[in-house]
């Protein structure tokens, strides 16, 4: 089975926020950010899987900056852990300072995309290895989300979720 790195699905996407693509306050609409976030995570995933991938679930979404007209938006999307033919893939929004040109992180996602055939049917993806301390971070929390997702969707009992319990038991 062929092993991948986070680096290898990276993809980024750099844009201008446009008078159409802003509510009347003059910010970018969730709706436009939501596209875009989507668009790199779909890249993505088809750079890890070298699929064709579906999204199947925004998992987590903050908007916890406003995106004013005329900035400049960044799109960062990686794998963050792949599953047997699902992958979830973390994002993180930048925009620019238009001085001085330093970042700020804007907004975060969290999509799942599922890789499958020519006939819709889920495939198996490349294990992935993160590399840095951001990436191990992410990983580990992804098998908690997954296994979240799974017993509030009743597909998996709460005394299956190994990682979920392990986060509230005490020794």
């Amino acid at each position: 089975m062929e092993i991948k790195n986070p680096k290898d699905s990276l993809t980024v996407i750099t844009d201008l926020v446009l008078p159409s693509e802003t509510n009347p306050i003059g910010n970018m609409f969730g709706g436009e950010l939501l596209a875009r976030m989507d668009r790199a995570a779909s890249i993505a995933a088809r750079r890890h899987s070298r699929r064709i991938v579906v999204t199947a679930s925004v998992n987590h979404v903050a908007f916890n900056k406003m995106i004013p007209l005329g900035s400049v938006v960044t799109v960062e999307a990686k794998i963050s852990r792949a599953f047997k033919s699902s992958m979830e893939v973390f994002l993180d929004v930048w925009i620019e300072d238009r001085e001085s040109g330093n970042r700020t992180k804007a907004n975060e996602a969290i999509y799942t995309f599922v890789a499958v055939d020519e006939m819709g049917i889920p495939v198996t993806v490349p294990q992935l290895v993160p590399e840095t301390v951001l990436e191990k971070e992410r990983f580990e929390a992804a098998l908690r989300r997954k296994q979240l997702s799974l017993v509030l969707a009743g597909k998996m009992k709460p005394a299956e979720a190994t990682e979920l319990k392990a986060l509230f038991e005490t020794t």
